[in-house]
C-alpha cells in the first residue's frame, strides 16, 4: 500500500483546482417555489425579475454538466410563466447545457409550463401535474352595494374600459372579450405542450387539455412527464454518485430582512401581503396540498 507525501498531495490538489483538472461532475440547482407573478414583502413568488439573475448565474457556473430546476407551483401569471420558460430555453441553447426539471408537491397550470422548460422532466409519484388551462376569477358585489345603499360611479373613455368591474352587472359582450383573450392564451399553452410532448402524449387533446390534473404516476403514463425520480437521485444516475450540487439561491440582504420585519406591523401593505399569502395557500389547497 502506497502513501502520498503530505506536501505532494497538497500541491497536487492545488494544481488540479487551478488548472481545472478535477473531473468531478457539477450540477447547478435552482428552486422555483410559489405562485407565479406574485411577490410581496412577506415572501417572494416566482417572476422573471427575481428569477432571471439566478438562472443566469446557474448557467454561467463554471464547468457544470447540467442545470436541475426544482418546481413547486400551482401556477399564476401566464406572461411570467412564458418569460421564464423562454429564458431557460435561451440560456440552455446559448451555453449548450442540458436542463432537467423536477416537480415537487405540485407543478400545475403555469407550474407545468415551467416544468416543460426541461430537456427531460420528472416528478414524484404523488406530485400533482397538469391543469392545462386558463382561469380568471372574481366576485360580484352588485346586490351587496344596493343593500347597503352605495351608488357606483364610474367614468370611462372606451365602452369596454370598465370590463368585469365587480360592482357592475355582468355584460355578455365583456364576457366574450375575456373568453377570446383566454382562448389565445390557452392556444399558446397547448402549443408549448405539443412542442415538447407531442410524440410522448398518449391521450387525445380533448381529454388532456381540460384543466384536469393527475398524480405523477398517472402523468407519466399519459406522457406528460419523462419519469418518476427525485432530483438528486436522477442527477447521480446521470452523472455519477460523486456529482457535486451547486445550489443557486437568492441573497437576503440586511435591508430586505429589516423591511420584512417592519412589514409585520398593521400597515396597509402588511395587510395586502397577508392577503397574498392567503391567496397562495388557497391556490395550493385547490390541489389538495
Amino acid at each position: 500500500m502506497t502513501h502520498c507525501n503530505h506536501n505532494k498531495c497538497f500541491f497536487t490538489k492545488i494544481f488540479t483546482k487551478i488548472f481545472g483538472l478535477n473531473k468531478t461532475p457539477r450540477v447547478a440547482t435552482i428552486n422555483l417555489s410559489g405562485i407565479i407573478g406574485k411577490d410581496s414583502k412577506l415572501e417572494s413568488g416566482i417572476n422573471f425579475s427575481n428569477q432571471a439573475p439566478l438562472l443566469k448565474k446557474a448557467f454561467e457556473t463554471k464547468k457544470i454538466s447540467a442545470v436541475a430546476i426544482s418546481i413547486n407551483s400551482p401556477g399564476g401569471s401566464p406572461v411570467q410563466s412564458e418569460l421564464i420558460y423562454n429564458f431557460i430555453r435561451e440560456l440552455s441553447k446559448k451555453h449548450k447545457i442540458p436542463v432537467y426539471t423536477f416537480a415537487q408537491d405540485v407543478s400545475a397550470s403555469g407550474g407545468y409550463w415551467l416544468l416543460l422548460s426541461g430537456d427531460e422532466i420528472y416528478a414524484h409519484n404523488s406530485s400533482i401535474i397538469g391543469s392545462i388551462g386558463v382561469i380568471f376569477s372574481s366576485f360580484g358585489f352588485v346586490d351587496l352595494i344596493k343593500k347597503i345603499g352605495v351608488e357606483r360611479r364610474i367614468y370611462t373613455e372606451g365602452k369596454n374600459k370598465a370590463i368585469l368591474d365587480p360592482f357592475l352587472p355582468e355584460d355578455l359582450d365583456n364576457i366574450a372579450i375575456l373568453k377570446e383573450a383566454q382562448k389565445d392564451i390557452f392556444d399558446n399553452f397547448k402549443n408549448i405542450v405539443s412542442l415538447h410532448r407531442a410524440t410522448k402524449i398518449n391521450k387525445s387533446p380533448d381529454e388532456l387539455f381540460t384543466g384536469a390534473f393527475w398524480a405523477g404516476s398517472t402523468a407519466f403514463k399519459l406522457g406528460l412527464i419523462d419519469g418518476i425520480a427525485d432530483l438528486r437521485q436522477k442527477m447521480q444516475e446521470k452523472f455519477g454518485d460523486d456529482v457535486e450540487f451547486i445550489e443557486i439561491t437568492p441573497r437576503k440582504t440586511f435591508i430586505k430582512n429589516l423591511i420584512s420585519e417592519k412589514s409585520l406591523g398593521l400597515s396597509g401593505q402588511a395587510f395586502e401581503d397577508i392577503l397574498n399569502k392567503i391567496e397562495e395557500r388557497i391556490s395550493f389547497n385547490k390541489f389538495g396540498l
